[in-house]
């Protein structure tokens, strides 16, 4: 008989967007003419850029010719959305080598397959709450994982503890759920944390193009000593919309090393390089070209008009709930809004609450760690009539 993986029996028994997803559906379905508002999961509404699209088509038509068709693409992505990536970096002062950036089809997804390159002897350290992902995948390779809690005494933007030893950590920022972001003198102490117990720091950014304050860091490669302890992951799927269409890019710096038992320097730049081209057959030539357009100077003016909507969305869910009274974080530099159950309830007890009272649908903070059980996270990513009718739904709960 072949043996299964039993660290998948660790696993809670159901994802937390799956979760939500049921109880959604069989409301529904128990009540069709519902006019169900939906602003938990954080899906886009907007469509691509007319930038974008214009060059999806351009690619499409090449792929139509024998002049112009390309088959299998470089694993590491095409050298075109490299070195467009790599003049991005530089608008927040980074400089980065173009074999140090791997497109990707999302951040998610590579967030869960770097863990290919760490031995299960490593212990994890991860922010409660967090983002179910880093737990979930480093659960199914069977990882010691050590919490460190976010709370709304710490601003849920938890800071390392000098007594506790770490191999790899996860930070988010601006962080999934809680909207909250590390400023710089926090990262520096995150990065001395990491080189001091010769750690790696997974830096998930997928949302640095929200934050709108420039005295914070888009880019932990920001901070001084971080291209030797830090892999950065992003994603264009908030940025421009694409999560319908599937592209990002990891950043994993030639000078993170480590030496092996029998005394072999391993260089984890050169192990993805080897783990992509087993694993992965990369983006498609399409989708390459038109994320590539995202960078353009048109593209750039697109991309902020988009995230302007949404921001104005953040805004006026903010604005509610400090109308009424209840306490929260992000909505700011973060197109998440997480804030304190009224009415001394769980998330849960609150999911159930506003869906069936208000027909609004959120995300309970308990899916995302014990530290979110009164927790409850909005999302700014829905048009600006259902946001404004969302949030007078919820005023009307309180009158």
């Amino acid at each position: 008989m072949a043996k299964f993986n039993e660290n998948f029996l660790e696993l809670k028994e159901s994802y937390l967007f799956s979760e939500v997803a049921k109880r959604v559906s069989t409301y529904k379905e128990n009540h069709p003419e519902a006019d169900v508002i939906r602003l938990g999961i954080g899906d886009v509404t907007l469509p691509l850029g007319r930038t974008v699209i214009e060059a999806m088509h351009s690619a499409a038509d090449e792929m139509g010719m024998s002049e112009t068709f390309r088959g299998y693409g470089p694993e590491q992505g095409y050298d075109f959305l490299r070195q467009a990536i790599a003049v991005h970096y530089r608008s927040f002062g980074v400089e980065l080598d173009e074999d140090e950036i791997f497109v990707s089809d999302g951040a998610k997804s590579d967030t869960g397959n770097i863990t290919d390159l760490f031995s299960r002897d490593n212990t994890v350290l991860i922010p409660d709450p967090v983002y179910p992902v880093y737990v979930d995948t480093n659960t199914m390779n069977g990882r010691n994982i050590v919490y460190i809690n976010g709370t709304a005494e710490n601003d849920f933007l938890p800071m390392p503890d000098r007594n506790v030893h770490a191999d790899i950590i996860y930070i988010c920022s601006p962080n999934n759920p809680t909207g909250a972001c590390y400023n710089r003198e926090q990262l520096r102490e995150w990065v001395d944390y990491a080189l001091e117990n010769d750690a790696v720091i997974l830096f998930d950014s997928a949302y640095e193009t929200f934050v709108s304050d420039d005295s914070l860091p888009h880019s932990i490669y920001e901070i001084e000593g971080a291209k030797s302890c830090a892999v950065e992951f992003c994603s264009l799927s908030k940025t421009a919309g694409f999560t319908g269409t599937r592209c990002g890019y990891t950043i994993v710096p030639k000078f993170i090393t480590s030496v092996s038992s029998e005394g072999v320097t391993m260089s984890l730049n050169k192990m993805w390089n080897r783990r992509q081209c087993t694993k992965f057959n990369g983006v498609p030539y399409v989708i390459q070209r038109a994320a590539a357009a995202v960078f353009t100077d048109e593209g750039q003016k697109e991309t902020k008009a988009m995230t302007s909507l949404y921001m104005e969305n953040a805004r006026i869910i903010s604005d509610t709930l400090s109308e009424l009274g209840i306490r929260f974080t992000g909505g700011i530099n973060s197109p998440y809004i997480w804030f304190e159950c009224p009415f001394g309830m769980n998330s849960w007890e609150f999911f159930d609450y506003l869906l069936e009272k208000a027909e609004v649908v959120g995300t309970p903070g308990a899916g995302f760690g014990k530290n979110g059980d009164n927790w409850f996270r909005l999302t700014a990513f829905n048009d600006r009539k259902n946001t404004e009718e969302a949030m007078k739904r919820l005023k009307a709960l309180f009158a």
